[in-house]
């Protein structure tokens, strides 16, 4: 199995926005099933709103997607955690900022404001 970091964010209660996170996600072989902290996630194959996986057991949907390398993750404004064994690799060959290496929180503005 192969892993890479990703931006992993449940869309909560409304769909929208949640809790939003940059870990490493492992991918199963055929690059569809992605595990990350003992969950399963699985495509909704475009039957999600705003969110591209569900969660195995809880059914949450979520929005799994690669890193960018200029920042902007989320879709609307809020906090997103790095998870401490991704950081320093986060920050040096994703986001080419090495002095960020020891930042655990991204205070993202989002591509859209909810104002």
């Amino acid at each position: 199995m192969k892993s890479r970091i990703m931006y992993i964010e449940n869309k909560g209660i409304d769909g929208i926005s949640g809790p939003a996170r940059i870990g490493r996600v492992t991918l199963k072989n055929s690059g569809k099933t992605l595990y990350y902290k003992g969950q399963r996630f699985n495509p909704l194959n475009g039957r999600g709103f705003k969110s591209n996986y569900f969660e195995a057991k809880t059914r949450e949907h979520y929005w799994i997607s690669g890193c960018k390398k200029r920042g902007g993750d989320r879709l609307y404004s809020g906090t997103i955690e790095i998870d401490d064994d991704v950081r320093e690799e986060y920050w040096t060959e994703i986001r080419n900022l090495p002095q960020c290496k020891d930042q655990k929180i991204i205070k993202d503005t989002g591509k859209y404001s909810r104002n």
